[in-house]
């Protein structure tokens, strides 16, 4: 019996043996890869090769033509999948990515040039890469050596996101996401054609307080397919002013956002019905509009109705469509759905107007 336990003992040790060995060897592989296929911009203060994951600290990466600020990393984990030592494929496969207080800037201009921390894979990724390369003797070695990855599970623990978006009615937007949690599945880059379950968990900071922010669902990263459930909840309206200014001429004084909406995505058809329920909505006294709808009236008609509104909304249009303005067509929706609420019979809203049945049109201030 002693023997046998000793055998086990020992078998148990080969085994745990094996594991480090094999982890280490694939996490001195993948330190390989990234070294050779390090994107320009990207800065990385510490690469350490541990026994059971490789970790990157200090990760700062910019954007190589605007200079613009992008991703701020604390700690990257990266965790390798043994089957592909074992398999003997030259993708970079990883059962587990560890993402430890990121910080991801996105910005989009006037002109509706988007900028953001994430790689496109294709065409346009290589001529960035190019150009951003260009002189350097190293480029075309660093594009010959792209790798192939594959992520069983990312994970973000405690990010934050920033978006300063100048492509508005208004001012600047600046939208921002604290304490965020994400999980995405089944990762492919260059992206393949696959369901990848998400989820997502934030605080949405407001001018007075945060508000909570859900998601759950799946994306296609190949096809931009997706399926998601977004649920909010005391979100500050008057946080989104930029984007409704000229639409709401009145002055805001308080009111936060409850939705829960379903958002499907096929083919680039958008389809997202869901219910709105704006909680504590009160307008100053004076001139002005809110959706079309005269703020003298709208204020009795909430006063009535104990400052809140429920709406009901469905979204759909084709995202390739030049004619779809998805901002339009949200506030359109809304403003008939804000007056449907309140007992008004809309038929149709647009170029600063309420249509009423049987009652002409209601202007609103421009």
């Amino acid at each position: 019996m002693r023997n046998k336990g000793l055998i086990l003992a020992g078998i148990a040790v080969l085994i745990v043996a094996g594991f480090l060995v094999l982890s280490y060897t694939q996490c001195r592989f993948i330190r390989t890869r990234l070294e050779q296929t390090m994107r320009p911009g990207l800065r990385v203060g510490e690469i350490n090769v541990k026994p059971t994951h490789l970790s990157l600290k200090g990760i700062q990466y910019e954007d190589p033509i605007s200079k613009k600020r992008l991703c701020q990393i604390e700690e990257m984990k990266i965790y390798p999948s043994l089957l592909a030592v074992l398999g003997g494929t030259g993708t970079v496969q990883i059962r587990r990515c560890m993402i430890l207080r990121p910080s991801f800037f996105f910005y989009r201009s006037r002109e509706g040039v988007f900028i953001g921390p994430f790689p496109k894979a294709g065409k346009e990724e290589d001529e960035t890469r190019e150009k951003a390369q260009e002189g350097s003797s190293q480029g075309e070695k660093r594009k010959t050596q792209a790798a192939t990855v594959k992520i069983d599970r990312l994970q973000i623990e405690k990010g934050s996101l920033d978006f300063e978006d100048q492509k508005t009615e208004g001012s600047t937007a600046y939208l921002q996401l604290r304490d965020m949690d994400l999980e995405v599945k089944d990762l492919h880059y260059p992206p393949v054609s696959v369901h990848s379950p998400v989820e997502l968990k934030g605080k949405f900071k407001g001018m007075m307080k945060e508000g909570n922010l859900s998601s759950k669902g799946w994306i296609d990263l190949q096809t931009t397919d997706m399926e998601m459930t977004l649920r909010t909840r005391e979100i500050e309206l008057r946080a989104f002013e930029p984007y409704y200014r000229k639409k709401v001429t009145a002055e805001i004084s308080s009111g936060h956002v409850n939705m829960d909406a379903r958002i499907t995505i096929r083919k680039h058809l958008l389809d997202a019905p869901g219910e709105m329920d704006l909680v504590n909505l009160r307008v100053k006294e004076g001139s002005g509009s809110v959706f079309y709808i005269p703020a003298k009236s709208l204020i009795q008609m909430l006063k009535n109705k104990g400052n809140r509104v429920k709406v009901r909304f469905r979204i759909k249009g084709n995202l390739d469509d030049p004619q779809f303005n998805l901002r339009e067509n949200v506030a359109s929706r809304l403003a008939v759905a804000l007056a449907e609420s309140l007992g008004l019979p809309v038929t149709a809203v647009g170029e600063g107007r309420v249509i009423l049945e049987g009652r002409g049109s209601v202007r609103g201030s421009k």
